[in-house]
């Protein structure tokens, strides 16, 4: 398990909202912009990974509930 598994959703997109606004306000340095970006895309992903295992969860539940002998 690494350092971005730890990480939940919504710091992720916090961080992801901060980074954001820095940017949009010009408050990033082009020699930290890259660094930033990159970030950026892996937050987004890792976003985009628990909202994916959260749609699968609750998919399973309401399946659950209408077949309990399914479960």
């Amino acid at each position: 398990m690494n350092k971005t598994d730890k990480i939940t959703y919504t710091e992720a997109f916090e961080e992801l909202q901060e980074i954001v606004n820095e940017i949009e306000q010009g408050e990033i340095s082009v020699d930290l912009l890259s660094e930033k970006v990159k970030r950026a895309a892996l937050l987004i992903q890792i976003c985009k990974q628990k909202l994916q295992a959260t749609e699968l969860d609750v998919q399973q539940i309401l399946d659950d509930l209408e077949d309990p002998k399914k479960s």
